[in-house]
């Protein structure tokens, strides 16, 4: 699935197509029925921070209110991904995914800036 739109909270932003975050049809769907359960949400954030054997983690939850710094991708049926800035240069170009295997359920993040990841898988590193 293709992101169709990204904004600024402050206005448009132009962000090459291949450097926009992207969700599956399967993340979509589990995305948006986490956020039935929260009526003040407003989307999915995306935001990484330091920490971990490898330098840097995801962080995700529901958005209730977006911040002055977020893009904000619109990935279809109603869906949009908020990313701050300074996330957005470690992030561009992810595409979410929902996986099942086995009884293990998860979001999982293909982002091609990733150089290294810690054995656990808990967080990443980029050059």
């Amino acid at each position: 699935m293709n992101t169709m739109a990204v904004e600024s909270s402050s206005g448009a932003a132009a962000v090459p197509e291949a450097d926009r975050i992207r969700a599956t049809e399967k993340a979509t769907r589990h995305i948006l029925k986490q956020m039935e359960s929260d009526p003040a949400a407003i989307g999915f954030r995306l935001e990484v921070k330091r920490t971990g054997c490898s330098g840097w983690m995801y962080v995700v939850d529901l958005v209730r209110e977006a911040r002055d710094d977020d893009l904000i991708f619109h990935a279809g049926e109603g869906l949009n991904i908020y990313v701050d800035e300074k996330s957005f240069s470690f992030v561009h170009g992810t595409e979410i995914d929902f996986v099942s295997e086995g009884l293990t359920r998860q979001l999982v993040f293909n982002n091609p800036n990733v150089t290294a990841e810690c054995g656990c898988g808990e967080s990443f590193s980029i050059d």
